[in-house]
């Protein structure tokens, strides 16, 4: 599905670096507010966000962990250089993951299922076969799995990162305060400006917090064609009973669910029923959200700026119309806001 509108978005204005790197602290990146009422576009910083929310109000975190995602490799008979770019895992226990020769190879790197992918003398992969709905992923079945698995990726893995990030940040760079379940491609970086201070203080106004977890697919599969066609990848998400409860608490006396990410409205909308009601579970979600879907379990969001032509315009429009959000994104462009999961963010209330 083609995303709602396109819209110039300057190279300069991608954020290269870190806030912290930038001489600001996390919350002070620039916050952008949409009105759902009357339509009205603020402008702010991100540390002011309480004056935009009202006691009683719910913001649901995504508590998912970034991986260190990208492995480098090496096929074990011809000794092509591969980096495996980590997608999502599967119930199988296999996972799902972008293959991708690297810069320097003279010859042809011929990608097939049966290959072996050797990352160090712990940690070896064999290639299965072609994903059935994203043609650009492999299924592999690493040697270990479990907790060992995960070590291992912590050991020789790195962030995954796109050419508009100026430097190899380190891991710590690509996690939220709050994170704690491993399991994410990339960031969920619509969280990434929440400080404990921020909390704390988000707290003592009464604005409550709960927590579900979904972890984040790949942004991108390196594909101009495939990444313009939006494929809804699948997505692993949990919640529990004291985060249902809580939401559909927060309902009934009258306060807001507020989404932090975009994750987080594709998770609740999967499991919210007709009336609204939210139930805890565990399950896989390829819910793209769209204009044309109701919001039931969600009232705001906040995100980050989205690039021209990117999915998640497609879910903004299921809060906004698009002429809105359209004009939203000229002002943030006017006001030389910073894009990407470094930038600064936008809040939809």
């Amino acid at each position: 599905m083609k995303a709602p509108f396109s819209f110039t978005l300057p190279s300069e204005l991608a954020a290269s670096s870190p806030p912290e790197r930038r001489g600001i602290a996390r919350d002070q990146v620039r916050l952008m507010v949409i009105n759902r009422d009357n339509y009205q576009v603020e402008h702010s910083h991100f540390n002011h966000l309480g004056a935009f929310l009202r006691p009683n109000d719910l913001l649901v975190f995504n508590s998912s962990r970034t991986l260190p995602a990208a492995i480098d490799g090496y096929e074990v008979t011809q000794k092509h250089r591969v980096q495996v770019r980590l997608a999502q895992h599967s119930p199988d226990d296999s996972w799902l993951a972008l293959l991708l020769c690297q810069p320097g190879e003279h010859f042809a790197c011929p990608l097939h299922s049966g290959m072996q992918i050797n990352f160090s003398p712990e940690l070896s992969a064999i290639v299965l076969e072609r994903d059935s709905n994203i043609s650009r992923l492999w299924k592999l079945r690493f040697s270990v799995g479990g907790t060992q698995l995960i070590d291992l990726f912590y050991k020789l893995g790195q962030p995954i990162r796109y050419e508009y990030v100026s430097a190899p940040w380190d891991l710590d760079y690509y996690q939220t305060v709050y994170a704690i379940e491993p399991g994410s491609a990339e960031m969920p970086s619509a969280g990434r400006a929440f400080t404990w201070q921020l909390m704390f203080s988000l707290k003592r106004q009464q604005i409550q917090t709960a927590y579900i977890t979904l972890h984040t697919g790949l942004s991108s599969y390196m594909d101009d064609e495939l990444d313009a066609l939006h494929p809804a990848s699948q997505e692993e998400y949990l919640i529990n009973e004291t985060t249902a409860n809580k939401i559909n608490t927060t309902r009934t006396v009258g306060g807001r669910i507020i989404a932090v990410g975009t994750t987080v409205v594709r998770a609740l909308e999967s499991v919210v029923d007709f009336d609204g009601k939210v139930h805890a579970g565990h399950g896989y979600t390829r819910l793209h959200v769209t204009s044309e879907h109701k919001l039931k379990a969600v009232d705001g969001l906040l995100t980050g700026l989205h690039e021209p032509e990117a999915s998640h315009l497609d879910l903004l429009t299921a809060f906004l119309p698009k002429q809105v959000i359209r004009s939203a994104y000229e002002q943030a462009v006017k006001e030389r806001y910073l894009w990407h999961e470094f930038g600064d963010l936008n809040l939809i209330v």
